[in-house]
């Protein structure tokens, strides 16, 4: 049978570790996984205990809206406001998503058909990848480095030098995989630019309370103008550990807000009301909770980096996300990141994400998930150090 919309799919790499990890288990091997970004964290006390309470009432088990239950909108409205000084209609700049995947994907139907151009940095988190060719755009990728200003002058140089020229500009800072931050004068030059030629800026903002070593991640609504040309993903899956929940909202941009609301509102009835209700409780009594989320991830990440220096493992301690991006030792610079993370998995009983998962870009990199306590962390340093014997 011809699947047209998913033939040209590669194969998802992460399968492949995710089968070795289960068939190891399986044989009785304790597998430390540092692969899926699966938050291990709970969810705030006071979102389950309002889910609950919502759930028992028989008025939210009805059909809800697509864009969001009011109070859920000024909730998220208020945190922009406290959080990044950033003024937003909750009526109008906005809406609720079913996760910020949903959302993204959805969105790029919104703004791209079939011969558009986007640009979208490589590595990249695969659903920036994919969603612009499931609404059969051509994806031009910048390839990502760690200096800003060399970063802005490949997308500049990038867009410049594209045909069609691009419509959107996909951007996700703290970036997942390669953990990069960048600040608000990257911000704001970008949106510059955007403004001078008439792009779309789509910001994923997963990572928004995830910065280390006092880093504050900007909003890109910070920058001046952005609200003209700009809107951005906030989730509260790494923020508040809400993961399961699916609660995510975009906002900025009126006319792109209300572009997807109205495709939304012939493909969805939103969020189930309760968790919504839950959602809204949590972002307004919970508002400490990502700031302790945070210190968990920055303990892990110091467990991790700190250990895999000892053994010889040469590795950049990340500003932010909740992720380590690892070069491939020299000595194991041979293996495709794919091999070298499947022997990782059987000689070490250690999973982390082959860094072609990203796209080719992400080749010769693995990216580890701060998703196990520091005790397993430094278990899995000493797994690491017992197998990777060329590093001593």
């Amino acid at each position: 049978m011809d699947f047209r919309r998913i033939n040209g799919l590669p194969p998802y790499v992460f399968t492949i570790i995710d089968s070795l990890k289960v068939e190891s288990r399986r044989a009785g091997h304790d597998v430390i996984d540092l692969g899926f970004g699966n938050p291990d964290l709970p969810s705030p006390d006071i979102a389950v205990s309002k889910l609950c309470e919502a759930a028992g009432n028989p008025r939210n088990h009805r059909y809800s809206s697509s864009r969001g239950i009011p109070k859920l909108r000024q909730a998220v409205a208020d945190l922009y406001q406290r959080r990044f000084g950033v003024d937003l209609d909750p009526e109008t700049e906005v809406i609720n998503t079913i996760g910020a995947k949903e959302g993204f994907s959805h969105l790029m139907w919104v703004l791209l058909e079939a011969g558009d151009a986007v640009l979208v940095p490589s590595p990249s988190y695969p659903i920036h990848l994919f969603a612009p060719l499931f609404a059969g755009a051509n994806v031009r990728e910048m390839p990502l480095t760690s200096n800003q200003d060399d970063f802005f002058d490949t997308l500049t140089e990038r867009f410049e030098f594209s045909w069609p020229r691009p419509r959107v500009i996909v951007l996700s800072f703290p970036h997942n995989p390669t953990t990069t931050c960048v600040d608000l004068d990257f911000m704001q030059r970008v949106v510059d630019f955007a403004r001078e030629r008439d792009v779309v800026l789509v910001h994923d903002f997963a990572y928004a309370e995830l910065g280390f070593d006092g880093v504050k991640p900007p909003s890109i609504l910070e920058a001046e103008g952005a609200k003209d040309v700009a809107v951005e993903f906030y989730s509260m899956t790494k923020s508040f550990s809400m993961a399961g929940w699916r609660m995510a909202f975009m906002v900025g941009n009126p006319e792109v807000v209300a572009a997807l609301a109205k495709l939304k509102s012939y493909l969805d009835y939103g969020t189930f009301q309760p968790i919504q209700i839950a959602a809204t409780v949590t972002l307004n009594e919970a508002v400490d909770y990502p700031v302790e989320v945070g210190e968990v991830y920055q303990r892990r990440r110091d467990a991790l980096c700190d250990g895999l220096q000892r053994i010889g493992w040469e590795i950049e301690p990340p500003r932010g996300t909740m992720f380590a991006w690892a070069p491939i030792p020299e000595q194991y610079s041979h293996m495709g990141s794919v091999e070298f993370a499947s022997m990782l998995v059987k000689d070490a009983d250690v999973a982390v994400s082959p860094g072609v998962g990203f796209g080719p870009g992400g080749e010769g990199f693995v990216r580890f998930a701060l998703i196990e306590n520091e005790q397993r962390i430094n278990q899995a340093v000493r797994n690491l150090r017992g197998s990777l014997d060329k590093l001593r």
